[in-house]
C-alpha cells in the first residue's frame, strides 16, 4: 500500500471532525474545570493558517482559543493541533512542490508564545529565513527560535 500524501492526510477523518465532547478525565478537569473539549478538524486549522497575511502571525494557541470560542468549549486538545497544523504545513509546501495547489505561507504559523515550529517543512531555519523575508526579526533563546515582539504581528481571527 502506498503511502498517504499530506493532502490526503489533511482531507482524512474529515467525516468524523471536528469532535466535540464533555470533559471526563479527571486529571483535565481538574485543570479546566467542567464543559466541553474540541478534536479539532485538520481542514479547518488549514483555513485559519491559510487567513494570515503577509507580515502577520498565528499562534497555535490562538487557533486553539478560536476553537474554544467557536464551539462553546473550555479546551482543545494541543496535541492534535500540533499534528494536523504540521500536517497542514506539509500538504501546502506538497502543493507547490507538485504544483497541484498555489500552497500558502505556512512559516506564519507559531507555536504558543512565538515560538518556531522544528517539525515544519525544513525545520526551524526554514520558517526563520521566510519569516525574515517578511520582515520579522527572530531571536534564539537555547535550542529554540522565537519571532521577536510576535504579539504585535498576530493576526486576529
Amino acid at each position: 500500500m502506498a503511502k498517504k500524501t499530506y493532502k490526503e492526510k489533511l482531507h482524512s477523518n474529515q467525516d468524523k471532525l471536528p469532535e466535540i465532547k464533555e470533559i471526563t478525565q479527571e486529571k483535565l478537569l481538574a485543570k479546566t474545570g467542567p464543559g466541553k473539549m474540541v478534536i479539532p478538524s485538520a481542514l479547518e486549522l488549514d483555513g485559519l493558517m491559510r487567513s494570515v497575511p503577509k507580515g502577520s502571525v498565528i499562534t497555535t494557541a490562538q487557533m486553539r482559543n478560536h476553537m474554544n470560542e467557536k464551539y462553546g468549549a473550555v479546551y482543545t486538545c494541543p496535541l492534535v493541533t500540533g499534528i494536523f497544523t504540521r500536517i497542514a504545513a506539509c500538504a501546502a509546501e506538497e502543493e507547490i512542490e507538485t504544483g497541484e495547489g498555489i500552497g500558502y505561507a505556512w512559516w506564519r504559523t507559531l507555536k504558543p508564545k512565538g515560538e518556531l515550529n522544528e517539525k515544519y517543512p525544513g525545520g526551524i531555519e526554514r520558517q526563520a529565513a521566510e519569516l525574515i523575508k517578511e520582515g520579522h526579526r527572530i531571536v534564539q533563546k537555547g535550542k529554540k527560535m522565537f519571532v521577536e515582539d510576535y504579539e504585535s504581528a498576530l493576526h486576529h481571527i
